[in-house]
């Protein structure tokens, strides 16, 4: 009887000697589990603040790309503007005439005669 009285106690110690152990491993685990969280919120944040930043610097670099645009192909005077307007007006004009030669179901579209007046007008207004 001594033997199994023995044999319980040191039973019964061994318990105790795993359970404290659990216990200890449980608390480990709970505390890396919390700082996993802790980390895991941090990277969130650091990883909000930098596309924040990341915008900012896009809007920036957005906005001075915009300002050297401008530096570098300033806007034309009015009578550039107004005699593009005018190129692009006769171009249109002349695009279904040209069509039609180019097809084969037409003459030339310009004659010598119209040529000439046509010279003869440029030379007018550029005076």
């Amino acid at each position: 009887m001594t033997s199994l009285f023995t044999q319980e106690i040191h039973l019964s110690k061994r318990h105790e000697k795993i359970v404290s152990q659990r216990l200890m491993l449980l608390q480990k685990m709970e505390n890396k589990f919390g700082d996993q969280n802790t980390e895991k919120a941090s990277q969130l944040l650091a990883a909000e603040t930098a596309f924040k930043r990341n915008l900012s610097l896009l809007k920036d670099i957005k906005a001075a790309e915009k300002s050297l645009q401008s530096k570098i192909h300033p806007h034309p005077p009015p009578e550039v503007v107004s005699l593009e307007a005018r190129y692009w007006a006769s171009v249109e004009e002349y695009i279904p005439k040209w069509k039609q030669f180019l097809l084969g179901q037409a003459p030339y579209p310009i004659s010598v005669e119209n040529q000439n007046e046509t010279e003869n007008t440029i030379l007018n207004e550029a005076q």
